[in-house]
């Protein structure tokens, strides 16, 4: 009887084991993989976010090195066709007019796939989630992070998987890098009230912009990111905009911005400014605003000018029409804030948004418009569009409604982005966003232009699209001017890239996290349309 107990045991303990082998195979090396890399034709570079697809609908999509690792043994041996496609790239038709490639399956072989690129702006890869260079990993290729146990080389930093709209600032002789909802993987609902990561900037030992962001988060005892602002009323989410560093009283240094608790995308619920704790590595609420206040307030992505002897910041979504000089102490005060406009006077405490909508632009004797910075509301795309529509201003007056330059009657409705000054075209330049009003545009927060003016509050004339992503959004994106290179010749900027507002599916991985673009503003196409 004990030798029959004893047997049974051990046989369900030889089972589990047997059980346990059989589920967990040893992991494929390298070479019993066929790796697949999709570049660009021009620069040879990898193409994120590529998707092959097979005809029966498996969809693979590159890494952030162009990569994909393609395992699949059950189809050694086997032709098979992949349709290539990537947002503003393209590969050769064949005679059927079909964008795609035939390979033989084969463990350890290595092709390569060139697309020509559409965009005049590179894609470079993805900036935050999990595995940014998943395929190339596995196959084992160097990559610039992501391979190796380091947590500053983790292939899942800060437990991170999505990311909305970045706000950066140099501080400290280091990169500060805030956004707003993230995403983890334990759970649908993540982190609200912003999420912050540091890194080295390119001239102190870190990566060069063309290779990737090595983030550092900031994150609670579980790994995942912790939240950056502090404020007491638990309710809404915390989103941060204005982002920037100024002196205080004492002639130092410190990082604020403006913080929004809200219900969501439209119900604010309390507003005011943050000031960064060094100590605490927090921000914590140093003035409230009411929420009828609009304007008076940091907001966007400031940046910094001088006019006469007074240091001011500018700012705009995106065109920079409100200005502040850049002290902590002017922040605070609601009537150091001024706005570039052309219209009559809206006198009272409160202009609410009828008198707004009655005014009209004011010229001088010569009929010529009397553009001037006052302490009044900023003139906005829809007060010209309007005063444009009834006849009081002409579209070649017009400071911030540029005209496509590939449809010269189509004007380009501006969402949001930044202006920075640039060494290398000696004009200011802006990256944005459209906000497409017509069907003209194959996205309705996707379409990234870019134009240039010789005052930062323009005229902008033009406006030419640099990338695309059809069906898709690529909102809020940021030029990094303390990533150029090439005395301002090549520009960096990221954006956040999802399927929201949209009807399409998401992306897996690249979905809701932040893309990298370059863009060469040496090239004749930006040439022959912004000449001197």
């Amino acid at each position: 009887m004990k030798r029959t107990l004893a047997a049974r045991q051990l046989l369900i303990i030889l089972g589990v084991e047997l059980i346990t082998l059989t589920i967990t195979p040893p992991p494929a090396q390298a070479g019993d993989r066929m790796e697949l890399r999709v570049v660009d034709r021009e620069t040879r570079r990898g193409i994120p976010m590529a998707e092959l697809t097979t005809v029966d609908e498996v969809v693979y999509i590159t890494d952030s090195a162009g990569r994909v690792a393609f395992d699949e043994p059950e189809l050694n041996g086997a032709l098979v066709f992949f349709k290539v496609t990537s947002p503003g790239y393209h590969v050769a038709k064949d005679g059927f007019g079909i964008e795609g490639v035939r390979l033989t399956i084969k463990p350890g072989s290595s092709h390569t796939i060139e697309m020509s690129r559409s965009n005049l702006a590179e894609r470079l890869y993805r900036i935050t989630g999990r595995d940014v260079y998943r395929d190339s990993v596995r196959l084992g290729h160097p990559v610039p992070l992501g391979s190796s146990p380091p947590p500053e080389h983790s292939n899942h930093n800060g437990k991170v998987v999505g990311q909305d709209s970045v706000q950066p600032a140099v501080y400290q002789n280091k990169l500060y890098w805030f956004w707003g909802d993230t995403n983890q993987l334990q759970y649908p609902l993540g982190l609200y009230r912003t999420a912050g990561a540091v890194s080295k900037l390119p001239s102190r030992g870190g990566l060069d912009p063309s290779d990737g962001v090595d983030l550092q988060y900031f994150t609670k005892e579980d790994g995942f990111a912790r939240a950056m602002v502090e404020v007491q009323n638990p309710e809404g989410v915390v989103w941060i905009h204005g982002v920037c560093v100024v002196p205080d009283d004492s002639g130092q240094d410190t990082i604020v911005a403006q913080y929004s608790r809200r219900k969501g995308l439209t119900d604010a619920l309390e507003q005011g400014h943050v000031r960064w704790n060094d100590s605490r590595q927090i921000f914590e609420v140093i003035q409230s605003i009411d929420l009828n206040k609009s304007w008076r307030m940091l907001r966007d992505h400031p940046i910094r000018h001088k006019d006469g002897s007074t240091d001011y910041l500018l700012f705009g979504n995106p065109f920079p029409v409100t200005r502040v000089p850049a002290t902590l102490r002017a922040i605070q005060d609601p009537d150091a804030y001024e706005s570039y406009t052309c219209r009559e006077d809206v006198s009272g405490p409160t202009v609410l948004d009828e008198q707004l909508a009655d005014s009209r632009p004011v010229r001088d004797a010569d009929g010529q418009l009397v553009w001037a910075w006052k302490k009044a509301p900023p003139v906005t795309q829809q007060d010209e569009r309007r005063w444009v529509k009834n006849g009081l201003m002409t579209i070649r007056e017009a400071h911030y409604l540029p005209r496509d330059a590939d449809m010269e009657d189509r004007i380009v409705q501006m969402h949001s982005g930044t202006v920075q000054w640039n060494a290398f075209r000696k004009r200011w330049v802006m990256i944005a966003i459209e906000h497409a009003w017509d069907k003209s545009s194959p996205s309705f927060l996707g379409e990234v232009f870019y134009s240039e003016a010789e005052s930062a509050q323009g005229p902008y004339l033009k406006a030419v699209k640099v990338a695309t992503h059809p069906g898709q959004s690529f909102y809020n994106p940021c030029h990094h001017i303390f990533f150029d290179q090439n005395d301002g010749r090549t520009i960096f900027f990221e954006g956040t890239y999802c399927n929201t507002f949209t009807t399409s599916p998401a992306t897996p991985r690249y979905n809701y996290n932040q893309l990298m673009y370059r863009l060469d503003l040496g090239q004749q196409r930006l040439a022959e349309i912004f000449q001197p």
